[in-house]
């Protein structure tokens, strides 16, 4: 569905016409340019979209299935940009990415939107009390939003940091992490990394080309050349962003290693001490049983003094025993 469409002229917001070929023509011939927004709309009202404007079908085909990595492609009538806001709920520890599609155009900017949590809303109100740079024309939209977008990746980076280290100190605690969902708790929230991943790594090749220092060096077109310190102030925050999501897979890894590991030298610890407390069981073992077998002619059978004097040898031998095992800090 079309959720608004309006015509910007030196940074001024008029209402468009109802008919999208009557709002592109008189943006043309005001000098300005026309801002259509959509939100999961249907094969049949993009249609008409993608006619007026003269969309390639490629790109209409992406921004209708969705489902698509981080990317910029020129078309001969306009540029295709996609962009992935991501939302990150922290009681559910939850990392979820919607969708921003933007055709880019002669006097022309459509935005497809999929998901929640999108920043469109808020980046029209935002340009629409910021003239001058609106004035700028649809270079200023991309900008915006590419700009909204990357600086939420930042406050996602900096919530997810928080709860790794509170999953660090738990693994890291006196008991050593020793609930059994401590695992399993690493590997989502290293799963939920993963997710923030694709939705930022992809998009530095993009931000570069924007920015005009990607190795091709080539302008891209419908971009005013006069905004690429711009959009290099996005890429250079993607950067950093990108640098924290490796950071934090690393330190995911990490830690998991070091749980695993403590698990292992628990394991190892729990089978010292019960082979300890078997080998003290060993020695009344044997010697009961020795003297259990009913032999006719064993020694000190008829001595008064032989049930005593093995109790005694037993428990001299078990304190032996027992003070050598705590001594090696097995028991």
């Amino acid at each position: 569905m079309i959720v608004d469409c309006a015509i910007y002229r030196d940074g001024q917001r008029t209402e468009g016409p109802e008919d999208l070929s009557d709002a592109l023509g008189e943006a043309r011939t005001a000098g300005g340019f026309v801002w259509i927004g959509l939100h999961e709309p249907t094969e049949a009202e993009f249609d008409h979209v993608s006619r007026e404007f003269g969309l390639h079908p490629l790109a209409v085909e992406d921004a209708l299935k969705a489902h698509q990595r981080p990317k910029l492609e020129v078309y001969d009538d306009s540029l295709f940009v996609v962009l992935k806001p991501v939302a990150y709920e922290p009681r559910s520890d939850t990392v979820s990415s919607g969708e921003i599609m933007i055709f880019l155009g002669d006097s022309f900017v459509v935005t497809v939107r999929h998901g929640e949590g999108a920043p469109l809303k808020a980046v029209r109100h935002r340009l629409e009390h910021e003239p001058e740079l609106l004035g700028k024309g649809p270079t200023a939209v991309l900008y915006a939003v590419a700009d909204a977008t990357v600086d939420h990746y930042l406050d996602v980076a900096t919530e997810l940091q928080t709860d790794l280290e509170g999953l660090e100190a738990e693994v890291f605690s006196p008991d050593g992490g020793g609930s059994r969902n401590t695992a399993s708790r690493i590997y989502d929230f290293k799963r939920q990394v993963l997710e923030f991943r694709r939705a930022t790594g992809p998009l530095a090749p993009p931000m570069s080309r924007l920015a005009g220092t990607a190795s091709s060096g080539v302008a891209v077109p419908f971009v005013d050349d006069r905004a690429r310190p711009f959009f290099r102030d996005v890429s250079d925050h993607l950067t950093r962003v990108n640098d924290s999501v490796e950071n934090l897979d690393r330190l995911v890894s990490d830690i998991l290693s070091a749980h695993l590991a403590q698990m292992s030298v628990r394991q190892n610890d729990d089978m010292r001490k019960i082979s300890a407390w078997a080998a003290m069981a060993a020695i009344p073992t044997m010697l009961a049983g020795i003297y259990g077998m009913n032999f006719e002619h064993m020694p000190e059978l008829r001595w008064v003094w032989s049930y005593p004097a093995l109790i005694a040898l037993m428990a001299v031998l078990e304190l032996m025993v027992f003070r050598l095992f705590k001594r090696r800090g097995w028991l």
